[in-house]
Order: C-alpha cells, then structure tokens, then sequence
C-alpha cells in the first residue's frame, strides 16, 4: 500500500469514527428528550432508562447527568432508612460527584448533595456542600437559609431528645436547678451551632429584606437560644424572646405585604368587559 492509499484509509477510518461520534451525541440528546418528558410526567424510572442511555451515549453530556441525579434523588424519600432508598439517595449523590468531577463549580450539584445529606441528617457534610455552594454563589440568600435551617433542625433534635430523658416535651421551661445541667450541656453542644444558625439567616434576610421563610427561622432559633441556653438566666431569656418576637413580627408583615402585593397584581391584570357600542 502506497503513502496515498494510506492516507486514503485513516482518512476513511477516521470520517468513520466523526460519523459514528455525531449519531450518538444526536441519539443521546433524543434520549435526553425523552427522559425530560418521562420525568415531567413523574415517571422516574422510565426517566432514569432514558437518562442513563444519554449519559452511555456521549458521556460529556452535562444535562443528561444532572437530570439522572435529580431522577435519582425524587426518587429518595426523606425518613425512610432502608437499603434500597439508602442506595438511591447515594445513586444520586454519585451523580451529582460525576458533574463536579468534570466541572466543580456545579453549583445545582453542590446543592443536590447538600440537600440530600440534609435529609439524611448529615450536618456536618450537608453544611460542607452548602459552604461550597457559596464560595461559588455567594449571592444566593438560600444557600445561607438552608444552613440555618440545619442549625435549627439539629439544635431542636438535640433538646428533644435530652428534655425526654426528664419527660420533658422541647419547648417545656426546665424545672429549675436540677435541670441546670441539661442547660448546661445543650449550650456546650449546640451554642456554637445555633449562633452560626443566626448569623447565615440574617445574611439570607439582607440579601432578600423580605425573605419571610428565614425570618421565622431566625424566630425560632432565638427561642431555642432562650429556653436551651438561658434558663440560668432569666434577664438574658427575657431579651432573647423579644428579639425571637421582633423577628416574628417582622415575618407575619412581611408575609402580609408579599399578600397585599399578589392581591393588588391579581387585580390589576383583571379585564372588565366593555359593553358593546351600539350602531348609530
């Protein structure tokens, strides 16, 4: 075989491969297609098919790997400590790695994993993947909701299930000096927590000053500040509930103003039929 008929053949080959790659990226995008229609309807494992075939198809193709994880995740039902819903919750985190892997400012799958350990009561790697999220995104007042939001859930646990040990309910004031040490403990335990529970929810409310949802959190963590870490100090209780009452206020006007807002809106956009003009 001469010089040119060889170049003749790897040209060949090599037209051949251009071709073969171009028809898979086109039936990975036909089953990505597919599988976006599949998890529209909520049929998640018909969508899971379609989206694993995507990703067989032309690995580089983000969406498709973004959309199995969150097929994946739908999939996970948040209390239910079996393997198989265990094994779907980490079917969608390994996903979620995947994009990071090839692209680690993925913000939507930063915010996957922290969701998903969020649910499973990870704290501590939930907050991590939330963190990240905000070195990347710092603008996002959700990111730092949702850390306060862990902070509460884990301080409110916490008390509940110390406060049972003396048939207490979470919200009971303590009996006196011989719950001191139950006092005691959760401000050991969870101070650091909580107060880093406030600080992300008010930087959520200065990022969106009517952000309603974080200043009821900012409520109750306050109250938990009051009842968990202050029954040894009446005076300090008393200005962390009316601080708890400013912030509960704030979210009941809020709410309101966002209502009279949407009411205001409704009634704007109503047409009013016009009588019909009659002919002269």
């Amino acid at each position: 075989m001469n010089r040119g008929t060889r170049l003749v053949a790897v040209l060949s080959v090599a037209a051949a491969l251009l071709s073969t790659a171009g028809c898979n990226k086109l039936r990975a995008r036909d089953q990505l297609n597919k599988g976006v229609q599949a998890y529209k309807n909520a049929n998640y494992d018909q969508a899971i098919d379609h989206f694993r075939n995507a990703v067989g198809l032309d690995d580089d193709l983000k969406v498709a790997k973004l959309y199995l994880a969150t097929a994946y995740a739908q999939q996970y039902v948040p209390g239910v400590d079996t393997p198989e819903n265990r094994r779907m919750a980490q079917q969608a985190i390994d996903e979620y790695t995947a994009v990071l892997d090839k692209d680690p400012s993925s913000v939507n799958s930063l915010k996957g994993i922290a969701y998903l350990y969020m649910n499973m009561k990870d704290w501590d790697k939930s907050r991590e993947y939330y963190k990240k999220a905000i070195a990347i995104d710092p603008n996002d007042p959700e990111l730092y909701y949702s850390l306060g939001v862990i902070s509460w859930t884990q301080a409110y646990k916490d008390a509940a299930d110390l406060k049972a040990k003396s048939n207490l309910k979470v919200n009971d004031p303590y009996k006196g000096k011989q719950d001191q040490k139950f006092c005691d403990g959760l401000r050991t335990k969870d101070g650091p927590v909580v107060d880093e529970g406030i600080q992300m929810l008010q930087t959520a409310v200065e990022k969106r000053q009517d952000y309603d949802d974080a200043m009821v959190y900012l409520n109750l963590l306050y109250r938990r500040k009051a009842n968990d870490f202050s029954c040894d100090n009446p005076a300090t209780m008393a200005g962390l509930v009316r601080t708890a009452n400013e912030w509960s206020d704030k979210a009941m006007a809020a709410r309101k103003k966002k209502a009279e807002e949407k009411e205001k809106k409704n009634q704007g956009g109503i047409v009013l039929d016009q009588p019909s003009q009659q002919k002269k």
